[in-house]
């Protein structure tokens, strides 16, 4: 149940984040795509502006009559698409001479702010989408670039449609965000499927961990409780009976110093024996600390082998003195004593499965 609830946060974090990020780049990509598309219309209608400009003076100085050209440049433009960008011709006092619509030949050009701004020729292609989109102009047309034909009264102007490009740019709009919904819920699904993937390999490899720990958990019980009842052994069978014949090497005793004082240890206190910086000590369950001539290894020939264990190059230590033993690293040991130490007595790998063979003498 928590992992549901864990994979359904993780899709709606994917979804809220899609979303974000979609909702501030599609604004972006937008404008973007559609300044260009406007850039692009732009410089076309102006090119076309001068060259019906060049065409009537041409027309003018070959001295054909002025309105002969009117009426040339009227019927070419009649009834062509206005619904974007177009062509139209004004003169000096402001009305239109030729436009696509007939009926507004001889109206009044726009002259209020927005035309007069729109006029400069170097318009900027961000300041005219800001303007086309602009829902409070009332007007449906704009003229974005004046052409004006010499010794003539005439202007050739490019014309853009405020409402035709603004459904052009609203149809632009849906195309995005069409691509981006489609992207959004791509991502979005692949994300959470690739999350689930990933999750449920990561859940396999957690539980076979957990298996393998729960099966060292129990070997390690095992080999404690195995501790525990081969000291019960040791308590309730003496030191002679556990020895039947004891070895000619054997002592019961071994000769040690604390500082010039000769002290005689009985084996059996013997808690453990370690070395360190080539001296060698004998620790006794009661804590008392001696030192010894001879070497570990000399030493463990004297000790019995089913009470004693050489744990490692540093130690040797007594059955009875061990209180746990621990899963260490990759297959090794850790031995605590009863004794208060704060050495670590740590068994390889190598020897760990002597010391349990040892424990089951």
């Amino acid at each position: 149940m928590k992992k549901d609830k864990l994979y359904f946060l993780t899709f709606l974090s994917i979804a809220a984040i899609f979303l974000l990020i979609a909702l501030i780049a599609s604004q972006y990509f937008i404008k973007v795509s559609a300044n260009q598309l406007i850039e692009v219309q732009v410089e076309s209608s102006k090119r076309e502006a001068n060259e019906v400009a060049r065409f009537i003076d041409f027309q003018i100085s070959s001295g054909i009559n002025k309105e002969d050209v009117v009426i040339n440049i009227q019927n070419i433009i009649e009834n062509s698409n206005s619904n974007t960008w177009f062509i139209s011709v004004f003169n000096w006092s402001g009305r239109e001479v030729c436009h696509p619509d007939k009926t507004k030949v001889g109206q009044q050009v726009n002259s209020n702010e927005t035309l007069l701004s729109s006029l400069k020729e170097k318009i900027n292609s961000d300041d005219l989408y800001e303007l086309l989109m602009d829902e409070s102009n009332p007007d449906l047309s704009e003229i974005i670039h004046i052409s004006p034909i010499k010794k003539t009264d005439l202007i050739v102007a490019a014309n853009v449609n405020i409402s035709g490009i603004t459904s052009q740019m609203n149809t632009l709009k849906g195309n995005f965000y069409l691509i981006f919904s489609i992207m959004g819920v791509l991502v979005i699904v692949l994300s959470f499927v690739a999350v689930r993937i990933i999750g449920s390999s990561y859940e396999k490899q957690l539980e076979l961990k957990n298996t393998t720990l729960a099966s060292e958990v129990l070997n390690l019980s095992k080999l404690n409780t195995d501790l525990v009842s081969y000291k019960e052994r040791i308590a309730d069978t003496s030191l002679e009976e556990v020895i039947e014949e004891p070895l000619e090497i054997e002592k019961t005793r071994i000769l040690t110093y604390i500082r010039n004082e000769l002290v005689p240890i009985s084996i059996a206190d013997i808690a453990y024996v370690y070395t360190e910086n080539t001296i060698t000590y004998v620790i006794c369950f009661d804590g008392r600390k001696s030192t010894s001539n001879m070497s570990l290894d000399d030493i463990f020939t004297h000790l019995n082998a089913t009470l004693f264990f050489r744990a490692n190059r540093q130690f040797i230590i007594s059955i009875s003195a061990i209180d746990k033993i621990i899963k260490y690293g990759n297959s090794q040991l850790k031995i605590l004593l009863q004794s208060k130490t704060s050495d670590e007595i740590i068994i390889s790998k190598n020897k760990a499965a002597e010391f349990k063979q040892w424990l089951n003498l």
